[in-house]
């Protein structure tokens, strides 16, 4: 990059940038966000040791979960599985995670869960698209557990509504933790714990910007440049004077069990 790089030059270079998979080491330098006090990577690495068959669910590209086998180490499970949607980070998953053994099924986000009932000691996933609360107890046996990181409501709103205007409080409000232990109780399941935060974020230039709403697609849905154009120029042209764009993400950390009867 330059030292003052031009609007077309940060345009064209989020555009540029690869979207599969969960790494956003590409952000390092141009974009920050707090993460949760928790650390759930590493907590849930803690939770696999030990274990004899986790599941994964929407693992994206797969990083998370090597990370988490790796803090295992030998404790972690003899059984591993991993489910993905998306066909370019299911190929990105299964390259990552193949060597550690670890079985990869692609799988529709919103399709029941393709394997047995009672198969897995600990279910894990990282940001779902929304929790299936029946498929999940139905996967666990008697006195496992699942152990998620969620998006809370209006995570990074202010993007969001810096391109789409003011939106409804339903919108607003889903992905609301106490909705979601509601459906996780209807199905039978414990909410032994549930915690939530607030994380500030700071977008320092048009290009992370761009990158990020072409990696976390719900966000802005059907976002490109050009259908964005002004607003992108007029977002770069206030960086420039204002510094930073700041939002906040919202994440809440569900420990769930199913009982033995």
């Amino acid at each position: 990059m330059t030292a003052n790089p031009s609007f077309e030059d940060l345009v064209a270079e989020g555009a540029a940038a690869p979207t599969e998979g969960w790494d956003f080491s590409w952000f390092e330098g141009r974009a920050t966000e707090a993460r949760p006090s928790w650390g759930y990577a590493r907590s849930a690495g803690e939770r696999l040791a030990g274990v004899r068959a986790a599941l994964d669910v929407q693992t994206g590209g797969g990083e998370v979960l090597d990370f988490a086998l790796g803090t295992a180490g030998p404790a972690r499970p003899g059984a591993v599985a991993a489910t993905e949607g998306w066909p370019p980070n299911v190929a990105k998953a299964t390259a990552l995670l193949r060597p550690r053994g670890v079985v990869v099924v692609a799988a529709p986000d919103d399709a029941p869960l393709p394997f047995a009932g009672e198969t897995f000691d600990l279910v894990l996933s990282r940001h779902p698209v929304r929790p299936y609360w029946d498929e999940i107890a139905r996967v666990l046996r008697p006195g496992g557990t699942y152990f998620a990181q969620h998006v809370g409501p209006a995570s990074v709103f202010e993007l969001v509504e810096y391109f789409l205007g003011p939106q409804p409080e339903e919108v607003r409000s889903a992905r609301d933790p106490e909705r979601e232990r509601a459906g996780a109780e209807a199905a039978g399941l414990v909410v032994a714990g549930l915690r939530a935060e607030r994380l500030r974020m700071e977008f320092h230039d048009v290009a992370a910007v761009v990158h990020f709403l072409r990696k976390v697609v719900w966000m802005v849905p059907g976002f490109t440049v050009e259908a964005y154009e002004p607003r992108l120029r007029a977002l770069h042209e206030r960086i420039g004077q204002e510094g930073p764009f700041v939002a906040h993400s919202t994440r809440h950390l569900f420990d769930v069990r199913k009982p033995h009867s």
